[in-house]
């Protein structure tokens, strides 16, 4: 509303912070939102990189570090190096009613898209 852009015209871009705990955050972002407690699942994140990479052994889920959450135009949005990642409610991906996908947030990426969408990379907002 603020920008005055149409709904369908709209859509979200997200970029992971190197903040780890909502205590770093010292200030509100002048547009969108940061948002904690999001589980990566088949992959891990690299802080020094700030990329995705392959998970340790025996590390199926990893807590991403606060992600924020900025409205762009569609038409203004070219990604490059980036991993369009599922965001579902559960680690089921689907609830009851079988919907589940919250939204797909953009994650860095090194490796082609293809290599972690045969690793059934996403995040959930809940960790059971």
């Amino acid at each position: 509303r603020q920008e005055g852009w149409p709904l369908d015209r709209s859509t979200l871009y997200s970029t992971v912070t190197s903040m780890v705990s909502p205590d770093e955050v010292s200030e509100r972002p002048e547009c969108g939102c940061y948002v904690q407690g999001l589980y990566l699942e088949g992959a891990a994140w690299d802080m020094e990189r700030a990329c995705l990479t392959p998970p340790k052994p025996k590390q199926l889920i990893q807590q991403l570090p606060i992600l924020r959450i900025i409205p762009i135009e569609a038409h203004k949005l070219k990604l490059h190096n980036t991993f369009r990642t599922p965001v579902y409610t559960t680690s089921s991906r689907r609830n009851a009613m079988g919907v589940g996908l919250v939204f797909e947030a953009d994650l860095a990426t090194t490796e082609h898209t293809s290599h972690w969408i045969l690793q059934g990379v996403c995040l959930t907002l809940n960790n059971n």
